[in-house]
């Protein structure tokens, strides 16, 4: 594990301050967000005879940022940890904790040409809807990724291109790597906002896994699609269809899609919303299957997809590989610039039910209800009531044959403010 000295930090900090005072901005943010949470059915469904769990969660972030006219750098610590894991005595009262101090952002972008740019390092990769790259931002640790992209930028134009290689140690040979993580992810996005009120999006990926944790042989899997949305003055529309090919971590062909859509339309301060989501599945398992049609999401969004409750995160397992389908409906009630209310309600069906002779597909019915509050401009407080009733096929994907309710209860605190900011002079 990391260690990251926070120190250290500062002090190269007051360097940089120092070093280019006329033209060169620099600030630190912070966030620390607590979180509590009442699980009775969060992401897997409990027996009658289980008790439900309470916990509170935290994330402590420092960022680091600095740009001149050529050169941007930012790092970010973190923290991530859930009160009370601790072992070892401490003067507190309770018990030292599981070391959770680690890198989540570290890298340089540097200026190539007067519409190019290019970033090296540990950084977040946010693009369109976050279907297939995405932040993760529900998940305390988040995700960053290690990786040089080369930025791109035309007027309405935008060519991002990004390459990555991971290994877990500094090899001496060979490239092993374990299988359930992508080796290599590959991608190229070209945007460009058509119109005024029309923006479209063309990805190109190609994500290698290794064959086994003690081989060199990777399997490519490609996917193509676009993203598409449309803004106007009270309505919005968007739309994403990928479709993937080659080959899958077993060394069999790839044949798979996902496609979705949402729309909605503000009267007054009530928006009602619709939208769908539907990635496909395998109608057999094991040796039946030649071709696989499940589509892999990669490290995309979970949370913000298929239900707040998050029983979909790993589709191949949580779906017995038949893929799902998520029809949703929501409404959005912003009181004012402080508050706003939402509640969505979600029917789920399995793409293909493939370990069943009844071929039942419906997996139940979520809702979601959340609201939240902002004190100011930098912290927040949000809350949500979440429940699931499942059916007799999500009981047996999950192998709980007496539970007929699940509910999620969590409030959460977000403090987000700009500790220190210095502009470049005049």
């Amino acid at each position: 594990m990391k260690q990251i000295s926070v120190l250290s930090i500062f002090v190269i900090s007051l360097i940089l301050i120092n070093a280019d005072q006329v033209t060169a901005q620099f600030k630190i943010d912070a966030q620390l967000r607590n979180r509590f949470e009442f699980r009775d059915g969060y992401q897997q469904l409990l027996p009658d005879r289980a008790n439900p769990a309470f916990l509170i969660s935290q994330r402590s972030r420092l960022s680091f940022f600095w740009q001149n006219k050529n050169l941007r750098i930012r790092f970010t610590p973190q923290d991530v940890r859930v009160w009370g894991d601790e072992e070892l005595a401490s003067s507190t009262g309770v018990f030292g904790d599981h070391a959770s101090l680690d890198l989540f952002e570290g890298f340089a972008e540097i200026k190539a040409g007067e519409y190019l740019w290019i970033s090296i390092g540990r950084q977040q990769l946010v693009y369109d809807n976050q279907r297939l790259l995405a932040g993760r931002n529900w998940n305390q640790l988040g995700i960053s990724y290690d990786a040089v992209i080369t930025k791109l930028n035309l007027q309405e134009w935008n060519l991002h291109i990004g390459v990555s290689w991971n290994n877990r140690i500094e090899q001496i040979a060979e490239n092993p790597y374990d299988p359930g993580r992508i080796k290599t992810l590959n991608f190229l996005w070209l945007n460009r906002q058509i119109l005024k009120n029309l923006r479209l999006s063309l990805i190109q990926m190609a994500t290698g896994v290794t064959k086994t944790d003690s081989t060199n042989t990777l399997f490519f899997r490609q996917t193509s699609g676009f993203f598409a949305e449309v803004k106007l003055e009270r309505f919005t529309f968007w739309a994403d269809a990928y479709y993937q090919y080659g080959k899958n971590d077993t060394g069999n062909g790839v044949s798979a899609f996902l496609a979705g859509s949402d729309i909605s339309y503000q009267i007054g301060k009530l928006t009602p919303g619709a939208g769908f989501t539907y990635i496909s599945g395998n109608k057999f398992t094991g040796e039946k299957v030649n071709t696989d049609h499940l589509f892999d999401i990669f490290y995309g969004a979970r949370h913000r997809f298929l239900g707040y409750m998050d029983y979909f995160r790993n589709i191949p397992s949580h779906t017995k590989q038949g893929g799902i389908q998520d029809f949703y409906a929501y409404l959005n009630l912003k009181i004012n610039n402080s508050i706003s209310i939402q509640d969505a309600g979600h029917l789920l069906f399995l793409g293909h039910n493939n370990f069943s002779e009844q071929n039942e597909r419906a997996l139940g019915f979520e809702n979601d209800l959340v609201f939240q509050y902002k004190f100011n401009e930098w912290s927040a407080v949000e809350g949500g009531y979440l429940f699931l009733l499942p059916t007799e096929t999500l009981r047996t994907i999950q192998d709980v044959k007496d539970s007929q309710f699940a509910q999620f209860v969590y409030l959460q605190l977000t403090f987000t403010p700009v500790m220190l900011q210095q502009k470049s002079q005049p």
